[in-house]
C-alpha cells in the first residue's frame, strides 16, 4: 500500500542543495512556494517560482544524479515526499500526476533547448517551416544526400510557393533517383526500419509520433547558422520524439540513424494507453526524460565556458564520461568513439574556431589521438581537471 510522508519546510529553509549526491526522493508541493537557482547561471535568466501542485527534484531522484538545482522556501512550505522506489506505485494510483510530470519535462526540455542553442550560437534557431529548407541545404552541401532529400521533401509539402520551395523542388528532381530516403510520407508502421545515414525526422516538421529504439543508434542534432549542433546520441532502448507527441508542436531536432536503426513508433492514442496500463513503461519514460534534462542542464553550464574553448572541449568530453557512467579510479584509461572534431561539434564550434581551436586540445595531456578517436590515459585526472574550470567559472561570476 503507498503511503507518502509530508515534509514541512520553514521559510528561508533549503529544501534541495544543488550537488548533493545520490538522492532518493522528490517533493510535491502542497502548500507554499519555493524559488529555484543555479550555481552558474545562465546570463539573463531568472530564478523560477514554484507552487502547489508543482514538483522539485525529480530530475535528480529519477536520473540517480546529484541534484542540479538548488531549491529553498520563500515562505513556509508543505510537501509530500515521494521515494524513488514508490513511483510505479504512484503512477499505478494516480496517473495524473505521471502526466503532469512528463509534460512538464517535455515543456522545460524545448525551453532548455532553445536557451542552449542561444548560448551556442550567436542567433536563434528556427521553429517555422524555413528551417527545413535550411536543414536540407545544410545536409546537401555536406553531401549527405539522403538527410537532405527527406528534409527538402518535407518543406515542399509546407511551402510550395516561396523562392526556397523552387531550389527545393529542382534539388528533390536531381537526387530523387540516387537516394534511399525512407518514411518521407507519415506511415503506420509500428516498427521502422532506418538505414545508416537516414533522417527519422527533422527539425521544424509536424509528427505525431515519439520512438523506442530497439537496435542501432540515432543521433539528435540542430543546425544552426550553418553548424550541427549534436545534442545526444541515443542507443538501444533510449526513446526520442517526446517533446513533439505531448506538445503538439512542430519537432524542436533532426533524429538522424547513424548506424542501420530498427525503432518502434508510439502515437498519440497507444501513449494513452501505455499511460494507464504500462506503469514499468511510464517509469522508464520519466527517467528517460529526467536523465535527458539532466545532460542539457550540465551542457548549459558547459556554455558558459565558450570563452576558453580548450576548457570547453575538456568539459564537453567530461561530461561524455558522466553520461555513460564510466567508473573511474586514478590512472584508469577510456578508449573513446568520439573524434576531436565530433567534441568541438558538440561545443557548437564553428569551422573556423574549430581550425583555432583543435591543435590546441589534441595537444593537451589530458587526451592522446588514436586512429582518430580520442583516449582519455587518466579518466579521474580529465573529471577533476574539468570541475576545476567549472568552479573558476563559478567563482567568476560570484
Amino acid at each position: 500500500m503507498l503511503q507518502l510522508s509530508f515534509v514541512n519546510f520553514k521559510k528561508d529553509t533549503y529544501v534541495l542543495v544543488e550537488g548533493k549526491e545520490n538522492p532518493d526522493r522528490f517533493y510535491i508541493i502542497q502548500s507554499g512556494h519555493v524559488k529555484l537557482t543555479h550555481q552558474n547561471e545562465v546570463p539573463g535568466s531568472q530564478p523560477v517560482v514554484l507552487g502547489p501542485g508543482d514538483f522539485v527534484g525529480v530530475i535528480s531522484c529519477m536520473s540517480r544524479r546529484a541534484q542540479v538545482e538548488t531549491c529553498y522556501a520563500i515562505s513556509d512550505v508543505v510537501c509530500i515526499a515521494v521515494q524513488r522506489e514508490q513511483y510505479i506505485e504512484l503512477i499505478e494510483k494516480n496517473t495524473a500526476v505521471a502526466l503532469k510530470i512528463i509534460r512538464t519535462f517535455a515543456n522545460r526540455m524545448r525551453v532548455v533547448n532553445e536557451t542552449l542553442m542561444e548560448q551556442t550560437q550567436s542567433s536563434t534557431s528556427r521553429d517555422d517551416y524555413e528551417q527545413l529548407y535550411n536543414v536540407g541545404a545544410y545536409f546537401d552541401a555536406q553531401q549527405q544526400f539522403d538527410i537532405a532529400f527527406f528534409a527538402y521533401y518535407q518543406y515542399i509539402k509546407m511551402e510550395k510557393n516561396s523562392e526556397n520551395a523552387k531550389k527545393a523542388l529542382k534539388r528533390i528532381a536531381v537526387l530523387k533517383p540516387r537516394v534511399n530516403a525512407p518514411y518521407v510520407e507519415p506511415s503506420q508502421d509500428l516498427v521502422r526500419k532506418y538505414p545508416r545515414g537516414s533522417m527519422v525526422f527533422s527539425e521544424a516538421q509536424n509528427g505525431p509520433d515519439m520512438f523506442i529504439i530497439r537496435s542501432g543508434s540515432i543521433k539528435i542534432s540542430k543546425v544552426v547558422d550553418g553548424t550541427e549542433i549534436t545534442l545526444a546520441m541515443l542507443k538501444a532502448g533510449d526513446m526520442f520524439g517526446e517533446m513533439a507527441l505531448l506538445e503538439r508542436k512542430p519537432r524542436s531536432a533532426n533524429a538522424i540513424a547513424t548506424e542501420d536503426s530498427v525503432v518502434m513508433s508510439i502515437n498519440m492514442q497507444n501513449f494513452n494507453q501505455m499511460v494507464t496500463t504500462q506503469a514499468q513503461m511510464v517509469d522508464r519514460l520519466t527517467t528517460t526524460l529526467s536523465e535527458r534534462l539532466w545532460s542539457m542542464q550540465r551542457q548549459l553550464v558547459n556554455t558558459l565556458l565558450r570563452s576558453n574553448p580548450v576548457a570547453q572541449m575538456v568539459d564537453m568530453l567530461a561530461l561524455q564520461l558522466e553520461k555513460m557512467r564510466i567508473n573511474v579510479s586514478k590512472g584508469s584509461q577510456f578508449m573513446t568513439n568520439f573524434t576531436a572534431e565530433d567534441i568541438a561539434t558538440m561545443c557548437g564550434l564553428s569551422k573556423n574556431d574549430q581550425a583555432r581551436c583543435l591543435y590546441n586540445f589534441m595537444n593537451s595531456p589530458l587526451i592522446r589521438i588514436e586512429k582518430g578517436k580520442i583516449l582519455i590515459p587518466d579518466c579521474l585526472e580529465l573529471l577533476k581537471q574539468a570541475e576545476f574550470y567549472r568552479k573558476q567559472l563559478q567563482r567568476q561570476n560570484q
